[in-house]
């Protein structure tokens, strides 16, 4: 099994991308930066921050302080905007008292007055939201309204010890949060400073403090396109408190479109356009980084570098001598130059068969990972995708199931990336087949193999992805599927003929199904059969019948006439079937066995109709009427 987090160990030559960024952040000597890392879900974005992160600590020409910030594990839990508050303080401070015997008392002192001040930005922060919840209507008890009116200095901007005091006196629904942080007297500690001059005195011991610790605080958020919009929205506000200080620089990894989605959702309120949407974050980022998405040299090679991590028989230095070839390599691609099961297995003095196979599995299935719309190329579900395939070739040798590695390959793959309807047909098939096998596929396997001189395959067969699935290795038209389909049962049921018949209705489906002409006996255990059990032997018929490709007469032809003459609703349901049958596949063979009942004439009669009928099925079907 492969693991979904983030890692440090470069798979698809991305490393120059973060050695790039960790340029920007030293060249800026001091000065404020931002970068955003952005991309879709899965993409690598946390990962981009670790290959960052290591590219700022192999340098030896800046002294940086790292602080990792994740939003998502504060939300619901504490104030985002407080907790990153504190995560920065608590850095500098730990960071201040590294160096105590070096910095001079005056530093150490303002250093120390850090916490304090986050402290009283804390409690104006709680206190605010109870007043805008009060003023914008929002659920408060009757006492904090009636109260609410006595705290002056928080409705005019100007925040005392006594206002503190009140708020902590009030201590009820909305601001109870209050009573546990201000401790006693510590309203007498604060001077009359307004929320404004409290924020730019925090920066200013903050921005000094850094300067005489002579360090760059590099403060890296991750996962807040995880967060609900109003936690995504207090992270990047109170990032507004430290942006273009000197001596930081934030990394922000997110997704773009669900940043967007965050800021409508906050000012629902607020008519904005798409471009206030997308200005709302370019202020705040100064550096944007797209994490590259991964084209099919990518994904060839993501592929087999999972499969060398996985290969317990390499020895950890051969896998990193592996791996940084395959990334040297990957960098020079735009010339020609070609990463294969050649090339990696050439690496080794002698790879390992099981390995050498899954090479061969990862140029196979690579096209197809990366331009399926349900993957397109995203590592993230590749690892799942390899996953679960490792769970179901598992699940086959411990039930003792007898299974091609190759077919759950492919079958996996129509799972996640196919047509969901052209996977019910497969299935249906496969249910329905005595054998297990889809034979409905074998003329568009070989339509799209370029073996067969039929009319193109039908949509959803003839887009880019199942022809693509249809040539690939191995053809699955003459394979026993009820294997590779039972240990991925997991997301679909798997529904056997006796599961719905009786015993009676069970034998009658067989002799139908083994029928090569009209048999009288045949017609009298249908006619014994309930009309429930007669519809649902129509069904399964009907499912075989839609396997045929040359309507003359083939043999599931006879179980059909059977049927039709045992019901009306059987009648109906074949009736409707024929009015499906492509007039391509209409034989003149056909007419003489229609053209004995009566509803074989109806059929016959809508055929005629049809003006891009074949003529010797048209003159053939013209020719019986006239004899009659």
């Amino acid at each position: 099994m492969w693991s979904d987090n983030e890692t440090i160990r470069d798979l698809v030559n991305f490393s120059h991308v973060a050695k790039i960024a960790a340029e920007r952040i030293v060249e800026a000597k001091g000065d404020p930066l931002s970068l955003g890392i952005s991309g879709d879900w899965g993409v690598g974005k946390s990962s981009m921050m670790k290959l960052l992160r290591t590219s700022l600590e192999e340098r030896n020409d800046v002294n940086i302080r790292f602080v990792e910030f994740n939003a998502w594990l504060y939300q619901n839990y504490d104030d985002a905007r407080a907790a990153l508050m504190e995560t920065i303080t608590a850095a500098v401070v730990d960071q201040a008292l590294e160096k105590k015997d070096t910095l001079g008392e005056k530093a150490l002192k303002r250093a120390a007055s850090l916490l304090g001040r986050v402290k009283k930005l804390r409690i104006l922060g709680i206190a605010g939201s109870a007043l805008f919840d009060y003023v914008t209507q929002g659920s408060v008890t009757p006492f904090v309204a009636g109260g609410i009116s006595a705290v002056s200095g928080l409705l005019d901007g100007d925040v005392t010890g006594d206002d503190l005091k009140k708020v902590k006196e009030l201590g009820v629904e909305g601001i109870k949060n209050a009573k546990e942080l201000i401790k006693d007297g510590d309203e007498e500690k604060v001077s009359d400073e307004t929320p404004r001059k409290a924020i730019q005195a925090f920066r200013d011991d903050l921005e000094a403090t850094l300067a005489d610790l002579d360090i760059t605080l590099v403060v890296m958020i991750d996962d807040l396109d995880r967060c609900l919009p109003k936690t995504a929205i207090a992270t990047l506000e109170a990032m507004r408190l430290f942006l273009f200080l000197k001596h930081t620089a934030f990394v922000i990894a997110a997704d773009e479109r669900m940043i967007r989605q965050a800021v409508r959702s906050h000012f629902e309120e607020v008519a904005l356009n798409d471009d206030l949407v997308t200005n709302y974050f370019d202020k705040l980022i100064q550096l944007p980084i797209r994490v590259p998405p991964l084209g099919t040299h990518e994904v060839r090679s993501y592929l087999m570098m999972l499969f060398v991590d996985a290969e317990a028989s390499l020895e950890p230095e051969l896998k990193e001598e592996i791996r940084i070839a395959v990334c040297r390599r990957l960098g020079r691609t735009w010339k020609g130059e070609r990463i294969d099961k050649a090339f990696v297995a050439g690496l080794m003095q002698s790879c390992p068969p099981g390995l050498l196979n899954r090479l061969s599995l990862a140029e196979r299935i690579a096209p197809l990972l990366t331009t399926s719309p349900n993957i397109q190329g995203n590592p993230r579900l590749i690892k799942r995708f390899l996953n679960t395939l490792s769970l179901r070739s598992s699940m086959a040798r411990i039930q003792e199931v007898v299974v091609d590695e190759a077919v759950l390959v492919k079958l996996l793959l129509f799972e996640r990336c196919g047509d969901k309807d052209a996977y019910a047909e497969l299935l249906r098939a496969v249910n329905e087949a005595e054998d297990g096998r889809a034979e409905f596929l074998a003329d568009k396997e070989a339509n799209a193999r370029g073996d067969s001189r039929e009319p193109p395959t039908e949509k959803p067969w003839n887009d880019a992805f199942h022809q693509n699935w249809l040539a690939l290795d191995p053809p699955l038209a003459e394979k026993d599927l009820r294997g590779a389909l039972y240990v991925g049962r997991e997301s679909h049921p798997i529904i056997s003929r006796a599961d719905e018949l009786s015993s009676e209705a069970l034998e009658t489906l067989d002799m139908l199904l083994r029928m090569t002409s009209a048999s009288a006996t045949v017609d009298a255990e249908v006619a014994r059969l309930t009309n429930q059990e007669i519809g649902r032997l129509t069904d399964k018929v009907i499912a075989k019948a839609r396997q045929e490709t040359s309507w003359g007469v083939p043999k599931t032809l006879n179980a059909l006439q059977s049927l039709a003459g045992a019901s009306p609703s059987a009648e109906a349901s074949v009736i409707a079937f024929f009015s499906e049958v492509p007039s391509s596949q209409v034989k003149p063979s056909i007419v003489p066995r229609l053209s004995q009942v009566e509803w074989g004439k109806r059929v016959l009669a809508e055929f005629f109709t049809r003006p891009d009928l074949p003529t010797p099925a048209k003159n053939a079907i013209g020719k019986a009427g006239k004899s009659k």
